[in-house]
């Protein structure tokens, strides 16, 4: 089985590698490996080097060069370096060989972001999702890591003829992915029943990449008290609150936050969860407008949601944290109406992209949380009207 406890331990001292390929920049690298030293500080890890090399492509034993490598190697010897980060998703073989190398525990992004997934599944349906990305991630690298996996009923007749143990590994795996997967099929069941029984009410989503500020902005618009924290996947489970503006009830859910790379098996696994997304009527795109990479955020969510079929509803783009981007952005000396003029500029031109469907706010500060009420109650009244054009609705 796979072992329970977490990948990092508290404190551990990390280093990170990535590699600056041709259809990537040196500053997106490094943009790259800041939000990998996040990932590995929210699984509890400090770290305290990074390590890029520019390569064509990645090399097919050990990822990065014989050269590089080796500097990797001396580095982790001399600062008792306890874990080696991959930015990019490593084979079995590559782990296994870089191990050998650098005496030292080696993983990868999708490792260290399943890690971080399994120690904040609080409820039956994450946890089993989990463990069911985990067992998915490994039976791939069976052949080139060494799992040995305990022997459940491992006795008489547990081992067909001439089957190596590598072979029974990679049955007990695939064994263990089809049980999980039974038990998320029945857990699945519940929850569409949960879904059906909410009534016609107008479904309202709040979607993003992770640590946008989506939980925060969920406590200010239905006033409860969500769990949020500035830690990358601070909420796993969805929430999902019924809010009543102006006599106009509907239900407003938070759902996990997307991200970068983020692993194939945890998509297909928490397909159920992101169903909350795809059943949505109105979703609500929440933007880090003071991150510098923000656009690119964009691009990743709006990829997701491609792939979840769920591209296609009417999307708010909602551009938070303002007060952080009027800071990083603007010096003490400028201006209050050159800075005005800049925001007017910056809103203009998302105004254009979105079909002036965008509003800036600050959840933190309730700036223009106002306005961010009266657009949803506007948009929520509107699709009452269009799907229930027969009844006498009264608001």
């Amino acid at each position: 089985m796979i072992e329970k406890q977490s990948k990092i331990r508290k404190e551990e001292k990390a280093v990170l590698v990535g590699l600056i390929q041709k259809e990537v920049t040196p500053e997106q690298v490094t943009e790259y490996l800041d939000e990998l030293a996040f990932l590995a500080e929210t699984a509890g890890a400090v770290a305290v080097n990074r390590f890029t090399q520019r390569l064509p492509h990645p090399d097919s034993r050990t990822f990065v060069g014989k050269g590089k490598l080796e500097e990797i190697k001396q580095y982790v010897a001399s600062k008792d370096i306890n874990v080696v980060i991959f930015d990019d998703e490593l084979t079995g073989s590559q782990i296994s060989n870089i191990e050998k190398e650098v005496k030292c525990r080696v993983i990868d992004r999708s490792d260290l972001i399943l890690d971080i997934f399994a120690s904040r599944a609080r409820t039956a349906q994450a946890k089993v999702q989990v463990e069911l990305a985990q067992y998915q991630y490994i039976l791939p690298r069976l052949k080139g890591m060494w799992t040995h996996l305990e022997r459940q009923g491992a006795g008489i007749g547990s081992r067909g003829p001439g089957e190596t143990e590598i072979e029974t590994d990679r049955r007990i795996v695939k064994d263990k992915i089809a049980l999980l997967r039974g038990r998320l099929k029945e857990i699945d069941k519940q929850s569409i029943t949960q879904r059906k029984e909410r009534g016609e009410f107008i479904r309202v989503a709040l979607v993003g990449y992770t640590n946008v500020g989506k939980s925060t902005l969920m406590n200010v618009l239905s006033k409860s008290d969500v769990f949020a924290e500035n830690k990358l996947f601070a909420t796993l489970d969805t929430t999902t609150r019924k809010i009543v503006y102006e006599n106009t009830p509907f239900l407003l859910s938070d759902t996990v936050g997307f991200i970068r790379k983020l692993p194939h098996h945890l998509v297909e696994s928490f397909k159920s969860t992101l169903d909350e997304v795809r059943e949505a009527d109105i979703l609500l795109h929440v933007v880090d407008v003071s991150h510098p990479l923000y656009e690119d955020q964009i691009g990743v969510v709006n990829h997701t949601l491609q792939e979840l079929k769920a591209f296609d509803k009417p999307i708010l783009t909602i551009f938070n944290k303002l007060d952080l981007y009027e800071a990083n952005t603007f010096d003490e000396w400028l201006e209050d109406e050159v800075k005005q003029e800049l925001l007017l500029e910056l809103k203009e031109k998302w105004d254009r992209a979105t079909n002036n469907n965008c509003v800036f706010i600050s959840a933190l500060e309730k700036k223009n949380i106002d306005a961010l009420r009266e657009i949803i109650l506007t948009k929520v009244r509107e699709l009452y009207l269009i799907r229930y054009p027969y009844r006498d609705i009264h608001f």
